[in-house]
């Protein structure tokens, strides 16, 4: 497999994951509880999977190999992702801090975590699409079989050394409670079951 197919494989996860989101931010605008630990696994995966793991492999392994081709980093396609991926950190810092804040009851954070939440929805889309669909065919097109294979290897690492053990398997784990809970049309009494709040 290559590693653009690996990438596109991950993007899979975020993008049902971007569907739990915006499933969750329907449930809180219509002022709906959620519980708080639902909302802080939401930051955990996006920070930890989305972010430390697979944008990691792009903007330390992917991208560096593009330049080699003579891709620019700071222009074109790739200094585009970099600027997105700064703006959707900017969007899950104030996630996590409305997350914060709603943990503490104060109820009014909800609508900051829907306005960052959503607004990061809509960049990633659209930006997962850019990649699947331009990025990475223009990689697949210019990279050698030597980067391709240097890139699994790398990959590799960065699961075992940045990522961590088993941390990719936790980051799955949520993503299936979550999808449970939110996107398989459970009944209310089940989603609030857990706090016993009602819904």
């Amino acid at each position: 497999m290559r590693p653009t197919e690996l990438l596109k494989d991950e993007h899979k996860d975020i993008k049902l994951m971007l569907q739990v989101i915006d499933k969750i931010c329907e449930m809180l605008e219509a002022g709906k509880n959620i519980p708080s630990e639902h909302l802080e696994q939401i930051v955990a995966f996006i920070q930890g999977f989305a972010d430390k793991c697979h944008h990691a492999k792009e903007e330390d392994l992917l991208f560096p190999a593009m330049e080699e081709c003579g891709f620019p980093r700071q222009a074109g396609p790739i200094g585009v992702m970099l600027l997105e991926h700064e703006e959707g950190r900017r969007f899950v810092r104030a996630m996590k801090e409305a997350t914060e804040k709603y943990k503490e009851g104060d109820r009014k954070a909800a609508a900051l975590f829907v306005e960052n939440a959503q607004s990061y929805i809509a960049l990633l889309r659209q930006h997962i699409d850019k990649e699947d669909n331009i990025l990475y065919e223009m990689a697949d097109r210019n990279l050698s079989g030597e980067q391709n294979k240097k890139l699994e290897e790398d990959f590799e690492r960065v699961e075992k050394e940045v990522t961590g053990p088993s941390q990719h398997e936790e980051f799955k784990a949520i993503l299936n409670r979550l999808k449970e809970i939110y996107l398989k049309k459970l009944s209310k009494k089940k989603i609030f079951q857990k706090r016993g709040e009602r819904p």
